[in-house]
């Protein structure tokens, strides 16, 4: 705190004062330096490394806009708002940064002295000579009159002085350690003598020598008052204070130096101009006859110092006397030299002010112009016009008011600054001398603002005067800068941050960018600090100011800027802005060499779904890959790094074991098996595991094993992949990658092929320790397909199909795939940006690529089964990429020869299946499991096998056959088979297939003959064949494989057949028991001529059954040819017996009787294949479907319903054998094919196809209470008059003569048959029932004689004859089926009537002769 008298002598404090004392220059600095500094200064000045990446620092706080604070629920346009609101701190925030600082220092420092202003004008002058010089005070005289000529002399314009008497200070400088006290002293009472105790001093410094000093560490006391940069360090031994706006700091009231050390050379000449970074010539500087050496330290020039080794610290050689001793000196120089040559001066410029006021103001305005004589310039018209050109001169009196002001602001006597500015810019504006003004009023600004206790308000108009005169009619765009730069620091202190904002924005110009990126940088920095923060302005102007620190050549400070707004514009939205700016980022950041940096931002563009256009994309993919390939060139050998494109869904790879499917070989056609060309089905997948899992339960004697899992040779994001899957070695692995393009370009991946790890086991299946992870090194383990091209279209999604090939056992991981990513050829002009150097000049052929990686990493299903799984978020794995290689299997290929895609229904063809071995194993238990095994055939073990020669049996019969002669037209020829013999077991659907000796040996093949038989219904039919084996040696991982084969017919309309079953009345039996039974045939042709069908011959009907067998045909007509065209129906009658007793004993229960009845020349033998194969397969197909309704049935009725029922039952099978002429290209076909009618019940209808059922008609709703009422187990009526059977036998016609004998008698005989296994009790009543005159004028009336009621019992199938008389009266039609028969079981109470509506009438004539 220094103490001073103002001009009315009050006592005024000055704090922090501080003193610049530099180098004497007698050249100004050159422009070109002071912008070479300032940019240094800038570029010098960095942010510290390790800054977190979405952390700005700005001003005091670290404003965070990670996304993470940004709450999701507010609209997008005030989440940064708040965000930052939150993160405001109460304390005041200055919105600057540390280079920003140093460049308003140095700027400040290195402003050239002015005329109209005198601020940095130099008030004193230090004269130093040493006490070793031979003459001091010779020396002292000779620089004093250097100073004088230096002031006085036109020849130089510079330095600037204050007041024309410059206080000169004289100091003798005296080395302790080497020169003669004694000496100095009485030189320096010599100086006192001349110069008076208070312009003179004697400092001593140096007290110890420089080689003990490198043995102890004292602080270097420099240090804080060096200012590397200084523009000031070219003015030596001047002394000007400068304390524009420093005067906050809180620094002691030390002398600052400003960086000078002058080294003595020889010949007495100092180097002092060597240590000026912005001296641009020194030799010619014209100050070189300054003697002496500096009172610094005598080791060597500072600046050379710093440069050659910054370790080296100044000021060595001094104690820390010495250092008091400086600090002494510097407290003598301002209390009793400075201090009272500034007072004195203020004093007589304010006399020569109260002087001018005596006039008045007014009086004096108007007649200055003529009384100033002392004014050299005569203003003309002109001269006023173009104002900035006015001068004063030196001793004007509007300068001396303006001299006073500047001296006042610099003893910080501010009141009385803003006063004399005030006065001063009124008669400047009188003059219109607006460089002068705007100087009064730019200064009175700021001392309104410095005063104490804010006694007036900060006149920001006054400033924005200022630059707007400085810039627009001075065109003097440093001086409008500093205005900018002083006004904005004010409006900032007041947190008027929009101000300052808008301030800092007007002065950025196209003239200096570096000054532009640092207003608009400032200009961001206060839009963020503002009460409600402004941050995408901040973004927006943090943009421009990256821009054009990029344009001044600050890589650095542009790359942060972008970085820094990065922030606010990442995830919003704004795709082209981030584009632009990552762009930018990368651009900088390669340029700067942070090559990670620039690949990330490149990539940060590729994968974001980009908004470009092509040609864009293009330019940013071509850059991309340049700086990548650059990235790789500085590590060859590291890892492959992760390419950014095209994008992987991970979750749609797929992985296929095993080969490809063969194409299909002429009339060979392959097994359709899996393969990745087939769509995931979930239904059918459900299918075929339902198979497999029937014939392992079959072979593993009906128990699925614990450790089974459905074979899965497909793996996808819908197949269970939570374990190891197994691949067999030798056999491919195909890896599907589903590949994405985001981008408008085409992309070219080469040299595509899957990375893998593999852990090879050897036979005892030990690990090995070696785990291999390179693609190239193991050929022999692991063999690698490489795809040399793989192009991807412009938004294009495609798969690549990539195989591997184990050759070992062990245990593989597919980790990735490794590709080469480029673009393809052609030529292509760069964009608008501008390339980087070396990527790509002009039109030219473009084949850049990188080599790098993308790992395939699949996420398995969310698991949800127990409570903790429910409750967290937890997936399971997912092993599809995986598979353990386990040792060879057999392989089995399986062929279709002839195999028709279209038949009619019932159709049968012969084809063949060829089945072949391509693995080093034998294969054995080869079965094949089908849903529909009605379908196929390969023949029963009855029959030798066919001559393998396909092309010969084409147009022979698919049946076995014997030519018949014509005489047995009707009658049936028999035959049995036991369906054992057809393969038809417990499982009817899993079908062992006959191989010779059961084995397939390696590279073996067999053809086997296969029967098909076209479907009942019409319509496209898909049927699944699972072809099951096993290898010969038992493998512990896999105990079998599978083989699907998915058929696709199409089969069209045909026949349909309908039977029915009627019991005989005839009493004809061979055995004289009564078991004759009617069958009725009705065949219709269904086809509308579809397949070139002409017409259909019925060759055969033939029955098959345990108990009954055709006998003969009832056909009235003699055609017998069955021939049925379109739409036609034909009707056939049969007779059919039981079998021989002796022949159901001797046949065990599962015989079969066939008897064939022939319409052609040919028998085709029933009981042969395939025509037996598809019966019994039909039939067992069938009663699948009929046992359980039986079986339910059976729970409910009691023993004796049943007997009954049984009566009315009969397993009575007809099988129709049929031809169809087909044309087909003008040639003539035969088709054959066979049609199923299953008859269970007598009189009830039966179908060969299924019937489609009507939907039943819309009832009304009926509200009721069901009654609990016992089911009543009445049989029905059909299943009771099945109980017994009657019959009655009469002549047909009686000639009787009337006139001789009125009555006419008749015996009748009437047969009751049991046709139960009990014993019945019958009650025959021949009583007529009606009366009615209806009944008698149809029928006529006649009596019974005799007993009208009997009573009998009938054993076991028993047959019992009535002799009956009936006595006629008349002549006429009569029916004698009158007799009511009642029927129980002996056992049984309850009667039941036998009705016998469906036996014919019994009707007989009786004619009169």
């Amino acid at each position: 705190m220094v103490h001073m008298r103002d001009p009315n002598n009050q006592l005024h404090i000055i704090k922090n004062l501080k003193i610049a004392v530099s180098n004497i220059i007698t050249q100004p600095p050159q422009p070109g330096a002071i912008r070479k500094l300032l940019s240094d200064v800038v570029s010098g000045s960095q942010p510290a490394d390790g800054l977190v990446a979405n952390v700005i620092t700005a001003g005091d706080y670290d404003l965070n806009i990670s996304d993470r604070s940004i709450k999701a629920s507010v609209p997008w346009y005030s989440n940064w708002k708040d965000t930052l609101m939150e993160m405001k701190e109460s304390s005041l925030n200055t919105a600057t940064t540390p280079w920003f600082e140093s460049y308003r220092e140095t700027f400040l420092q290195s402003m050239p002295a002015s005329d109209h202003e005198f601020l940095n004008h130099y008030l004193a002058c230090m004269l130093v000579a040493s006490s070793s010089e031979a003459e001091p005070m010779e020396q002292f005289g000779k620089l004093s009159q250097e100073q004088h000529r230096i002031q006085h002399n036109n020849d130089y314009s510079y330095p600037k002085w204050f007041i024309p008497n410059t206080l000169k200070y004289y100091v003798l400088l005296h080395d302790v350690s080497a020169g003669d006290e004694q000496r100095a002293e009485s030189i320096y009472e010599e100086m006192k003598q001349k110069y008076g105790t208070q312009g003179c001093y004697l400092l001593k410094i140096n007290s110890r020598t420089s080689n003990q000093a490198s043995d102890e560490q004292i602080p270097d006391p420099w240090s804080q008052y060096l200012q590397k940069n200084s523009i000031q360090n070219q003015e030596s031994y001047e002394d000007g204070p400068c304390t524009i706006s420093s005067n906050k700091n809180s620094d002691s009231n030390l002398l600052s130096l400003d960086g000078l050390d002058n080294e003595v050379k020889v010949d007495g000449l100092p180097n002092n101009f060597r240590a000026h970074p912005l001296q641009l010539d020194s030799s010619s500087d014209p100050s070189n006859n300054i003697d002496g050496p500096d009172h610094v330290k005598s080791a060597s020039s500072l600046h050379e110092t710093k440069k050659a080794n910054p370790g080296i610290i100044h000021g060595a050689c001094l104690t820390l006397t010495d250092h008091d001793r400086i600090r002494q000196f510097v407290q003598e120089f301002t209390f009793r030299g400075l201090l009272p040559h500034i007072e004195k001066t203020i004093r007589q410029l304010n006399d020569q002010l109260i002087s001018r006021k005596g006039l008045s103001r007014s009086l004096f305005s108007a007649t200055k112009k003529w009384f100033s004589g002392s004014k050299v310039p005569e203003k003309s018209i002109n001269e006023l016009k173009n104002t900035s050109g006015l001068l004063y001169p030196p001793e004007a009196p509007e300068l001396q008011i303006r001299k006073m002001a500047d001296l006042c602001f610099l003893v910080q006597h501010y009141d009385l600054a803003y006063s004399c500015y005030h006065t001063a810019k009124k008669d400047f504006l009188n003059d219109q001398a607006m460089l002068y003004a705007a100087g009064a009023l730019e200064m009175a600004a700021v001392s309104a603002f410095l005063q104490q206790g804010a006694a007036r308000p900060y006149p920001a108009h006054y400033m924005d005067t200022a630059i707007q005169t400085y810039r627009d009619i001075c065109k003097n765009m440093i001086l409008a800068e500093r205005c900018v730069l002083l006004s904005a620091e004010i409006l900032k202190s007041q947190s008027k941050y929009s101000e300052a904002a808008a301030l800092l924005i007007r002065l950025t110009s196209e003239d200096s960018d570096l000054r532009s990126a640092l207003l608009l940088e400032q200009a961001a920095h206060c839009f963020i600090n503002m009460k409600s923060p402004m941050v995408r302005k901040y973004a927006f102007h943090m943009i421009l100011a990256g821009h054009r620190f990029s344009k001044a050549g600050q890589k650095k400070h542009a790359l942060r800027c972008y970085c820094q707004a990065m922030q606010v514009y990442k995830g919003k939205g704004w795709s082209l802005a981030e584009d632009h700016i990552n762009f930018t980022i990368g651009r900088q950041s390669y340029t700067l060499r942070q090559l990670d940096n620039a690949v990330s931002a490149f990539r940060h563009i590729l994968i974001n779904e980009s908004k470009q256009s092509a040609a864009q994309q293009g330019s940013f993919l071509r850059e991309y890959l340049y700086v990548y390939k650059n990235v790789s060139q500085l590590s060859p050998d590291g890892p492959l790094p992760q390419l950014p494109l095209p994008y992987i869904n991970s979750s749609a790879t797929r992985v296929f074991f095993g080969h490809d499917r063969r194409p299909a070989d002429g009339e060979k056609q392959a097994a359709t098996h899996v393969s990745l060309d087939q769509e995931y089905d979930n239904e059918s997948s459900q299918q075929w595991r339902e198979l497999e899992e029937q014939v392992v339960a079959l072979v593993n004697k009906g128990v699925i094993p614990p450790n089974f899992h459905p074979t899965q040779y497909c793996l996808n994001s819908f197949s269970d992949n939570s374990r190891f899957p197994l691949a067999v070695v030798e056999e491919p692995i195909t890896v599907e990658v589903a590949f994405r393009n985001p981008l408008k370009v085409p992309l070219l991946l080469t040299n595509l092929s899957l990375l893998w790890k593999f852990q090879p086991k050897d036979c005892s299946g030990k690990n090995d320790e070696e785990v291999k992870e390179l693609v190239t090194s193991e050929p022999e383990m692991i063999g690698t397909e490489v795809i040399s091209e793989f192009l991807i279209n412009s938004e294009e999604s495609k798969v690549a199909r990539l195989k591997l090939f184990p050759h070992h056992i062990g245990e593989l991981h597919i980790l990735g795939v490794v590709y080469n990513l480029g673009t393809i050829q052609g030529s292509t002009t760069v964009d608008g940006i501008g390339a980087l150097p070396g990527c790509h000049t002009g039109k030219q052929s473009l084949s850049m690529s990188v080599r790098g990686r993308q790992d395939l990493e699949i996420q398995g299903p969310r698991l949800n089964s127990t409570k903790e799984e429910k409750t967290s978020i937890t997936y399971g794995p997912d092993r599809r990429l995986d598979p353990i290689i386990v040792e060879e299997m057999p392989l089995l290929e399986v062929f279709f020869i002839h195999l028709p895609t279209g038949l009619l229904c019932g159709e049968i063809r012969k084809a063949y299946v060829e089945f072949v071995n391509v693995s080093k194993c034998p294969l054995t238990g080869l079965k094949v499991v089908c849903k529909r095994p009605e379908f196929f055939t390969f023949g029963g073990n009855t029959t030798a096998l066919t001559p393998l020669s396909p092309s010969a049996s084409e147009n022979c019969s698919a049946y076995k056959t014997v030519v018949t002669e014509s005489t047995s037209v009707c009658a049936a020829l028999t035959s049995s088979a036991s369906s054992v013999d057809f393969g038809i077991g417990s499982q009817p659907e899993v079908i062992p297939v006959p191989l010779p000796d059961t084995v397939l040996l390696p590279g073996a093949s067999v053809q086997l003959p296969l029967w098909l038989r076209g479907p009942d219904e019409e319509g496209v039919h898909e049927i699944n064949f699972l072809f099951y084996y096993e290898s010969v040696k038992k493998l512990p991982k896999i105990r079998h494989r599978i083989l699907r084969h998915t058929a696709v017919i199409c089969t069209s309309r045909s026949l349909i057949a309908r039977a029915t079953v009627c019991r005989s009345n005839s009493l004809e039996d061979e055995e004289g028991r009564g078991g004759n039974m009617l069958v009725f045939v009705d065949v219709e042709n269904i086809n509308t001529s579809e397949a070139g069908v002409k017409e259909f011959h019925i060759v055969q009907v033939s029955s098959s059954s345990k108990h009954w067998k055709l006998q003969k045909s009832v056909n009235l007509s003699e055609n017998k040819d069955a021939k049925l065209g379109s739409r036609e129906k034909g009707k056939f009658c049969f007779k059919a017996i039981r079998c021989k007793e002796k022949e159901v004993a001797t046949q065990s229960s599962e015989k079969y009787t066939f008897a064939d009845i022939i319409f052609g020349n040919e028998q085709i033998i029933s009981s042969a294949s395939p025509c037996a194969d598809f019966f019994y397969r039909s039939l067992s197909s069938e009663l699948k479907k009929v046992q359980p309704s039986a079986h339910t049935e059976k729970q409910s009725v009691e023993d004796a319903v049943r007997l009954i029922q049984k009566c009315s039952e009969v397993d009575l099978n007809v099988v129709i054998l049929w031809k169809a002429y087909v044309v087909e290209d003008s040639k003539q076909l035969i088709l054959e094919g066979q049609h199923h009618v299953i008859l269970h019940t007598v009189g009830k209808e039966a179908y060969s196809s299924p019937q489609k059922q009507e939907p039943p008609e819309m009832e009304p709703l009926k509200f009721f209470r069901p009654e609990n009422t016992a089911v009543s187990s009445r049989p029905s009526v059909e299943q009771l008059s099945s109980l017994i059977k009657t019959s009655l036998h009469y002549p047909e016609s009686l000639n009787h003569p009337f006139h001789q004998k009125s009555l006419c008698l008749v015996p009748v005989t009437l047969l009751l048959s049991n046709c139960s296994k009990a014993d019945v009790d019958v009650i025959v009543d021949l009583r007529h029932k009606t009366t009615s005159p209806e009944s008698l004028e149809i029928h006529g009336s006649f009596t019974w004689l005799g007993q009208t009621q009997y009573k009998l019992q009938l054993k076991s199938e028993e047959i019992h004859s009535l002799q009956l008389k009936a006595c006629f009266v008349h002549t006429g039609v009569y029916n004698l089926g009158t007799p009511r028969v009642f029927a129980k079981l002996s056992d049984q109470v309850t009667v039941f009537e036998t009705s016998q509506q469906n036996s014919m009438p019994a009707l007989i004539i009786i004619n009169n002769v």
